[in-house]
């Protein structure tokens, strides 16, 4: 599993259209009024790699597994969720179990599609959401504090609410306690004010590859980095398209990438992923972990007894496999290393794993 994003919003901002579009599916009800999305709905997509393509095929894989990212559409939230407006905490409380959060921000204007607001202003509408999400980690902090100086809890726990609870009653910029603490512990805490985000700024057909005025004032204030301009029922229509069919439609778009694709490259950037591999005449597989992830975290990831046993990882770059054609030939030219328990393991790594099964004392490896 890649990692799990929420899609959340206004009521009628295309929600449910984007996650349709995403997951390639019909799902998610799509309906021109508030809270037609009532419980999330959830769809897993694969995250195509062509390094894996290419690993797959040198190998002679049986199988080939991409990761994949879980997608997550939650019912709009309206001013007042915090204390119960909307669907209110029941929307909330889903938007607690997912890593990073996609901001559904309305861009375009139109009289068919009804807006709770009266007019539209991105700004003012995550304004909205964000507020929302910084009321109802107040209230979630005051109790888990009081809970927790009872029962003599994690002290880094406590330390992290404290600030958290400091920084937003003082309106400060929450960034600095995401970098003074480790991304491990902040997830801990479910807190919706420390979750990644990314801000999907869903617009007209005609404004897609330039963006609008609305598209314009947004970014001046929230910045392009985390940003994507998409049409959400374009992306609809795309997928709809025979696979030969979609890339003379994109060009006549002047659209480079699906959003599907702008989402993953953001993600990955916006939560520091990174991507190693495993290759050989059974299955080849891709399997996503955090940047400078040491070696016996990465064998973690494909079990626990890995990490719990391991000895050393069989290493080559993808570039030498490739090259080299397989594990064989990289062999014999001394292009495999052996690393140990502190080796960071690299982007594109095809890794075997030496380690011990537990008790016994011989090793087994995977690849």
């Amino acid at each position: 599993m890649g990692f799990k994003c929420g899609i959340v919003g206004l009521p009628n901002v295309g929600k449910s259209t984007l996650f349709n579009a995403l997951t390639n599916s019909s799902i998610a009800q799509a309906e021109n009024f508030p809270f037609c999305t009532i419980e999330p709905n959830v769809g897993n997509v694969p995250v195509h790699d062509d390094r894996l393509d290419k690993l797959s095929e040198i190998s002679k894989s049986k199988k080939k597994i991409y990761t994949s990212i879980s997608f997550i559409d939650i019912a709009g939230l309206v001013k007042g969720a915090s204390k119960g407006e909307g669907l209110g905490n029941k929307f909330l409380s889903h938007i607690r179990e997912v890593d990073a959060i996609i901001h559904m921000i309305r861009c375009f204007e139109s009289d068919d599609i009804q807006n709770v607001n009266k007019n539209v202003d991105p700004i003012r509408d995550l304004e909205i959401i964000e507020t929302e999400m910084k009321l109802a980690d107040i209230e979630s902090i005051e109790k888990r504090l009081e809970k927790r100086n009872k029962n003599k809890n994690s002290e880094l726990q406590n330390e992290i609410l404290k600030n958290t609870l400091e920084g937003i009653n003082n309106n400060k910029n929450l960034l600095e306690i995401l970098k003074k603490y480790d991304q491990k512990e902040i997830k801990m805490t479910g807190l919706l004010s420390l979750k990644p985000k990314l801000y999907v700024c869903n617009v007209e057909e005609e404004n897609i590859s330039k963006g609008n005025n609305h598209t314009k004032s947004f970014i001046s204030t929230y910045g392009e980095s985390n940003t994507i301009i998409i049409s959400a029922e374009i992306e609809n229509q795309i997928n709809e398209l025979r696979d030969d069919e979609k890339n003379s439609f994109m060009e006549l778009l002047k659209i480079k990438n699906t959003g599907l694709n702008s989402l993953i490259k953001k993600g990955y950037n916006l939560l520091e992923l990174e991507t190693f591999f495993t290759s050989g005449p059974e299955e080849s597989r891709a399997w996503t972990i955090q940047k400078n992830c040491i070696a016996p975290d990465a064998a973690g990831v494909i079990h626990s007894d890995f990490k719990k046993g391991f000895i050393r990882a069989e290493t080559i770059s993808f570039e030498d496999f490739v090259k080299f054609s397989g594990w064989q030939e990289c062999r014999n030219k001394g292009k495999m290393r052996l690393e140990g328990k502190d080796y960071i393991v690299k982007d594109g790594d095809i890794l075997n794993f030496r380690f011990n099964t537990w008790p016994n004392s011989f090793h087994a490896e995977v690849n």
